[in-house]
């Protein structure tokens, strides 16, 4: 759901709401792998159709069978789907996908399975299903109706991770300059992104021109198959939408009840990096709204004011980095400390804390936000590959690139959209110029309308910072059976975010099959 910066990776879809204990005590994630001395589920009925194969030569993954144990910590069971790595040449080389099943709390055997996925793209979606996840807590009632599945898609988590640099490097990359003002800065801009790109053909090898999202979606048909399901109940945000949509454009009579929340509209880099700058700035200025509004806020008295401030301390930060320990907050992990907290509205007050320590001379708590962000442990190490994911995908979906000498023309526009975050953003049309797909690859499709699927219900949030109301309202436009729901509100994303219209319309239809009506507001 987003584009990849060079060197300053907007990572859109990671799902880092509002658990508090993510923010502060950890971020490393458990391990969910199967043990296969452990036993295994007990067989699931399949439906009529559910293995019906789109080609003869795709029949022995459409027919594979689960292999179900028990994960290492929760109760959820685990298993390994088998998929090609090209989709063009199915007797070729195989790839894993990591699958989790989170058993409904009523009647397993018989409730629905619904897959879903987080976003990033890079998050693991067996994260985002498991009973232990730190990232959401869906409603009770979904966990008494529905099979929780969630997969790591291929170049990601467990699923033959896709690897571009080692730790030390990506910790140079992630801490680089995301806005050059010099000839010197733009040349080591542009030579970390020659660096990226090489080291992923180096390190992942013919797997890092496969993972993109077209591929992804049929890896989730062959989910469904095995899973047994005869269509797709799905639960997408932020990235995840786009993976969604790309799914019922490419089998739209497979899909079931499908929900996807925090749009993310495949559309060109320019249009996404001018409307995501946008969509930074209204979360900050609403952020800042509430400094003001209760009184003597540490940044100003305005909104100018405050908004200068921030300017101005990524300037000053960007001159003179804040020495952590052995480590430096530079303008990069700074911009990531600050735009971490405006995922969600609950998280403003430990913004506050942050940037008012960094205004003071101590970045160290802005600078773990900005570790959360990116996958960094507190102690150095990563706790997957989401930060180099989701340039390779993004890549995959759409290899344009603005040639370094011609991004400053583009200062003026994204400005105009982002005054705090505008050059940043701008830079990040950098983008893919030692990446892309690989041979055969589906060129960018910026229309997907699913024609002749069952209603597709969008969520979109007024103020949401990194999928944009603008880009919901796109979604349901195109898709042929789209119906729009708007919250008003903060944060990313919209459904279980506390907004009871929202939820009961959303539960309503993935359990009821009852379809909201089209536009409702909350």
């Amino acid at each position: 759901m987003k584009r990849a910066l060079p060197v300053l990776l907007v990572v859109l879809g990671l799902l880092f709401p509002v658990i508090l204990a993510v923010v502060v005590l950890s971020n490393e994630r458990h391990d969910d792998r199967p043990d296969a001395s452990v036993g295994t589920l007990p067989p699931r009925p399949e439906q009529k159709g559910s293995r019906t194969v789109p080609r003869p030569a795709l029949k022995r993954f459409y027919h594979q069978q689960l292999d179900w144990s028990p994960c290492r910590t929760g109760g959820d069971q685990c298993a390994t789907l088998q998929v090609p790595l090209e989709y063009s040449k199915p007797r070729g080389r195989t790839i894993g996908i990591a699958v989790l099943l989170n058993p409904a709390d009523q009647s397993p055997a018989k409730a629905r399975d619904l897959v879903v996925n987080p976003g990033g793209p890079g998050a693991a979606g067996t994260d985002l299903a498991a009973t232990d996840s730190p990232f959401m807590k869906f409603p009770d009632t979904l966990y008494e109706h529905f099979n929780f599945v969630g997969f790591d898609p291929r170049g990601t988590g467990a699923s033959d991770p896709v690897d571009c640099l080692s730790d030390s490097e990506l910790d140079d990359y992630t801490a680089g300059d995301p806005d050059p003002d010099s000839p010197a800065e733009v040349e080591a801009l542009v030579r970390a992104s020659d660096r990226f790109g090489a080291g992923c053909q180096e390190r992942s090898g013919e797997l890092f021109r496969h993972v993109g999202t077209h591929d992804a979606a049929r890896d989730i048909d062959v989910l469904r198959a095995a899973l047994g399901d005869a269509k797709l109940d799905y639960l997408g945000v932020s990235y995840g939408t786009k993976l969604g949509a790309t799914y019922a454009d490419l089998f739209p009579k497979r899909v079931g009840r499908m929900v996807l929340d925090g749009a993310d509209p495949p559309q060109s880099a320019l249009e996404m990096g001018l409307l995501q700058a946008h969509g930074f700035q209204v979360a900050l200025d609403a952020y800042v709204d509430n400094c003001v509004k209760q009184g003597d806020c540490y940044l100003g008295s305005s909104r100018e004011a405050a908004l200068t401030r921030v300017r101005t301390f990524l300037d000053d930060v960007d001159a003179k980095p804040l020495k952590v320990g052995s480590r430096e907050l530079t303008e990069g992990p700074a911009f990531y400390g600050i735009i971490y907290p405006l995922y969600s509205r609950d998280l403003w007050s430990y913004l506050d804390v942050a940037l008012k320590a960094a205004l003071h001379g101590d970045g160290s708590t802005l600078l773990r936000f900005a570790d959360l962000y990116n996958g960094r442990k507190s102690g150095g190490g990563y706790t997957d590959n989401s930060a180099e994911a989701i340039q390779v995908i993004s890549c995959d979906d759409d290899p344009s690139s603005v040639p370094p000498a011609k991004i400053p023309a583009l200062f003026g526009r994204f400005e105009e959209q982002s005054p705090t975050f505008g050059r940043i953003f701008a830079w990040g049309q950098l983008g893919c110029r030692s990446l892309g797909p690989g041979k055969g690859a589906p060129k960018p499709d910026w229309h997907l309308d699913a024609k002749g699927a069952a209603p597709i219900v969008v969520v979109g949030t007024t103020r949401d910072p990194a999928t944009p109301l603008a880009w919901a309202r796109a979604m349901a436009s195109q898709l042929d059976s789209g119906v729009l729901i708007t919250r008003d509100g903060d944060g990313h994303g919209g459904f279980g975010r506390g907004n009871t219209c929202v939820d009961h319309a959303v539960e309503g239809y993935l359990i009821d099959g009852t379809v909201p009506r089209d536009n409702l507001s909350c």
